[in-house]
């Protein structure tokens, strides 16, 4: 089973940028649609970015288009997910996730990104 570790979180202020990686073991990384999911306190978890498993196809949530970057690279073995132009309201725990069967059904641990105003 592909287990998920993301990276790159941290403390940054509003207008400036971030890159998330996550790192996915196995040899199956190339067969799973990703997606970066988010989590605020006292929210649920959103749908922030995800792309298909050859890369061709990417999606967005509303609020972060035009901001966010999402790629991948199979030889790597890792997604990423750059982000830009940041705001308070990103502030939040990011997670990577695999869609191993119809769902995104396998996660990571999560990184804290926080954007102070």
């Amino acid at each position: 089973q592909v287990q998920l570790v993301e990276s790159g979180g941290g403390l940054v202020q509003a207008g400036g940028s971030l890159r998330l990686s996550c790192v996915a073991s196995g040899r199956t990384f190339s067969m799973y649609d990703m997606g970066w999911f988010r989590q605020a306190p006292g929210k649920e978890r959103e749908r922030v970015a995800s792309i298909t498993r050859s890369g061709g196809m990417r999606s967005y949530g509303d609020s972060v288009k035009g901001r966010f970057t999402i790629s991948r690279d199979n030889a790597k073995n890792t997604v990423y997910l750059q982000m830009n132009s940041l705001k308070p309201e990103d502030t939040a725990v990011y997670y990577c996730a695999a869609r191993t069967r119809a769902t995104f059904d396998t996660w990571g641990q999560g990184t804290q990104v926080t954007v102070s105003s």
